[in-house]
């Protein structure tokens, strides 16, 4: 571990909303802060539900929301324009970041971090934008957590964003991903040779982590003696497939007696609840709503899967590992085939097959628990890991980042 002197360095992501990304940004953060680096968490928006995660080693910076923003754009990026109105006319919206790019590049100038780190791809934009205007020494890095071509197939308007994508990636002083997969495609979609994107994954995995996983839940499915658990955490999306562990589940249920617990809120609900009572299982099916540390309910659970369409990691998965889970998973681009190993720590079914998703979770049921085993693995996925890699990207030679397996 190199012996480096602190730095002023800052995380910049539009809010602290949604799952995965503001999950990992906040460890990242505070893992930094640890090591006494001077840390600032740059947001468009001071909210979200992983806001009071924020440790208070950490400084929160909130832009200010400029009301002539396209100006800015202008100067920063002219041939993107187009881009942006295409995106703006086909989804009813703009990007989110785009009016806060003025404020980003006022505060990089006036604290000129050493490095600025920029999650989810409209931050990036305005990263790499306000770093143009700044025009000062900070090292800009971009971290991509998302599988952008299931992103642009799927999300209204995000296809007009490849070319603005593919003009500005290369223009980052680094890249990094989530995963392997995530970094392939990044390198089709923007032309980057793929030699200069890294691939980090994200660790949550600490012994903080580990002492949750241990503590008392209330609900009376997870008593000892009880029929055992299949969990289920996301957000309640199309992208998360929570339809098909629901008939995955429905065709377990004829076999033996089980009950499946969701945790997870999103537009989904009311329309996974109907399904659930069509399919005859209400009776042992419980959606929770939105749980900000899941790890005591994988640990008494016999099953953890993950049903997704696509993800760009799959942290949830890395978490069950820690609790001890067996894991099944849809094997789905990008992210948990990597975790998993191929299939060595947990089973990999096709995406959207009920009958292969049914059998792998009864066959998961069946064979013996190693715990150990997986917690070792999930040891691959740790915080400290994590940010000792980002550490030499924002501030060693990137190109240096040591492939560890």
């Amino acid at each position: 571990m190199p012996n480096r002197e602190p730095a002023h360095l800052a995380l910049f992501v539009p809010d602290l909303r949604g799952g995965g990304v503001a999950n990992v940004i906040v460890t990242l953060a505070g893992a930094l802060a640890d090591r006494g680096h001077r840390v600032d968490l740059v947001l468009c928006r001071a909210s979200g539900r992983f806001l009071e995660q924020v440790p208070d080693s950490v400084k929160i910076v909130e832009l200010r929301r400029a009301a002539w923003f396209l100006v800015d754009v202008a100067r920063a990026a002219p041939r993107d324009l187009p881009a942006l109105f295409l995106f703006s006319a086909s989804s009813g919206r703009i990007l989110e970041s785009l009016p806060y790019l003025r404020s980003l590049t006022r505060y990089l100038r006036e604290q000129c971090p050493v490095a600025l780190l920029a999650a989810k791809p409209q931050a990036s934009l305005v990263a790499i934008w306000a770093s143009r205007l700044a025009a000062t020494a900070t090292r800009v890095v971009t971290s991509d957590h998302v599988h952008l071509p299931s992103i642009f197939a799927r999300r209204r308007g995000w296809r007009f964003l490849a070319s603005a994508i593919r003009r500005n990636w290369r223009h980052a002083d680094f890249r990094v991903t989530v995963s392997d997969g995530v970094a392939d495609t990044l390198a089709a979609v923007t032309h980057v040779p793929r030699e200069e994107i890294a691939t980090i994954y994200n660790g949550v995995v600490g012994a903080e982590l580990s002492s949750r996983a241990g503590e008392v839940i209330g609900h009376t499915w997870f008593q000892p003696n009880s029929p055992p658990v299949i969990l289920g955490v996301a957000r309640l999306e199309p992208q998360k497939d929570i339809a098909l562990l629901l008939r995955a589940f429905a065709a377990v249920r004829k076999e033996r007696l089980a009950r499946l617990v969701v945790l997870g809120e999103g537009p989904l609900r009311a329309e996974l609840e109907a399904l659930a009572e069509s399919l005859g299982i209400d009776d042992d099916v419980e959606m929770l709503g939105f749980v900000p540390d899941p790890s005591s309910y994988m640990a008494r659970s016999a099953v953890f899967v993950l049903s997704s369409i696509w993800e760009g990691f799959g942290i949830v998965i890395t978490e069950a590992l820690a609790a001890g889970c067996p894991v099944v998973s849809t094997d789905c681009p990008s992210g948990p085939a990597e975790i998993l190993d191929g299939g060595t720590y947990g089973r990999l079914v096709p995406v959207g097959d009920v009958a292969a998703l049914a059998e792998a979770i009864v066959a998961t049921l069946d064979e013996p628990r190693c715990r150990e085993r997986l917690q070792r693995r999930a040891q691959r996925f740790s915080t400290a890991r994590m940010a000792e890699d980002y550490l030499c990207v924002l501030l060693d030679d990137p190109t240096q980042l040591e492939r560890r397996t």
